[in-house]
């Protein structure tokens, strides 16, 4: 017993480890997506979402999410590890989308609200404590390994949220047109993203909960398996789409695509076969390319493509639980998607709206025109470059 309880100890710490290493990915995808002048403002709200999200939830967001600390299984420090990992992932999707036009401050005054009640309380009624056991609310019939909903739709619900009352770039949806704001820095947009896989294979594969038996190690080689392809077929389904329509290569979509795949298989990576989890990626890259367009379309201003990669594949990979997995019901899947849906973006508009007021999100005209680098932290992250408005 020992044997096994040190062996999943030092699994999840290492399964911990890599899904630290997403800190990094969203932080390059993001940085290399805004313009040049916005770049220091994204690290440094990727940096702060770190420091206040892990440190709520270790003070009281896993007590809430789980009721106490458990060391049965494991150490009791690597499973509180494992879980702080997750928490600001949810914050992760929302920055990025409204990046380049909000202030740190009251993103650090949400990011509390986030991983102090917000995210806790769901994942209290779906992985954790289950306050609401025997209510017609309860979503713990829900299948949902790693967080499809729980994790992904959360942060993107957030995002839905904030866009709403933000409000786009300034001139982004302009005389009837859709401006395009290149890319500031593609290597770093390809660096982040490849992070970000490479941690999905700890958030999936840790999400098994245990490696030290046969059937357990087969689990979680199966489930980094179903990962990895639907993230490979997510992203090529996109390079194949977008060669088709416009004749080239588009690396940020391609890579979008992929991350579409990832979030579509995060829910179910451990109970649909090899063939079903490439169907399952193949849709969430096909739901991605299309998405995009979309979203703006809505005039719903989203830099990063969060809402499609996050949002739109959340639901989808978990409604896809139901559809492939056997054992899984559907009703339950759909269930869980409504319920965590209206919780997530109610209440983070309500909070949304309220810190806005006392503490404006948006930044002065004058500031985003600017470059947030210079009045949020004083530091330009390409201060010999001549800067595109």
């Amino acid at each position: 017993m020992d044997f096994a309880w040190i062996i999943d100890t030092l699994f999840t710490l290492f399964a911990f480890t890599l899904i630290i290493l997403m800190v990094p990915g969203f932080a390059m995808l993001e940085a290399g997506l805004v313009r040049t002048k916005n770049v220091t403002a994204v690290l440094t709200v990727n940096t702060m979402i770190y420091l206040v999200a892990s440190l709520v939830f270790f003070f009281w967001g896993y007590v809430l999410a789980f009721g106490g600390w458990n060391g049965e299984s494991m150490s009791m420090y690597a499973a509180f590890l494992f879980q702080m990992a997750f928490v600001g992932k949810t914050v992760n999707i929302m920055s990025g989308g409204v990046s380049e036009r909000t202030k740190i401050i009251p993103l650090a005054i949400f990011t509390i609200f986030m991983a102090g009640l917000i995210y806790p309380l769901i994942v209290n009624w779906s992985w954790g404590a289950d306050m609401l056991k025997g209510t017609i609310l309860d979503i713990s019939a829900m299948h949902d390994l790693a967080g499809s909903t729980v994790i992904h739709s959360t942060g993107a619900w957030a995002l839905l949220a904030a866009i709403l009352i933000i409000g786009p770039r300034k001139d982004k949806y302009k005389d009837g047109k859709i401006r395009v704001y290149p890319a500031s820095n593609i290597p770093l947009v390809v660096l982040g993203a490849l992070l970000l896989w490479i941690g999905w294979f700890g958030f999936n594969g840790g999400s098994v909960g245990s490696i030290s038996s046969k059937d357990a190690a087969n689990t979680v080689a199966m489930v980094v398996m179903n990962t990895n392809n639907a993230g490979l077929i997510g992203g090529l389904i996109v390079m194949i789409l977008g060669y088709i329509q416009y004749k080239k290569f588009d690396i940020t979509m391609i890579l979008n695509g992929a991350l579409g795949g990832l979030v579509a298989i995060t829910s179910g990576a451990d109970v649909v076969g090899a063939y079903s989890a490439l169907a399952i990626g193949l849709i969430g890259g096909i739901l991605v390319y299309y998405a995009v367009p979309f979203f703006d379309k809505l005039k719903l201003d989203d830099p990063v493509g969060a809402l499609s990669v996050h949002l739109v594949n959340g639901i989808w990979g978990t409604i896809a639980t139901g559809i492939f997995a056997k054992n899984v019901s559907l009703i339950a899947q759909i269930k869980g998607v409504v319920i965590v849906g209206i919780f997530a973006f109610a209440s983070s508009f309500v909070i949304l709206y309220i810190i806005n007021k006392i503490i404006p999100f948006r930044a002065d005209e004058e500031n985003e025109i600017e470059g947030l680098d210079m009045s949020e932290c004083g530091i330009e992250s390409y201060p010999e470059f001549k800067r595109a408005i």
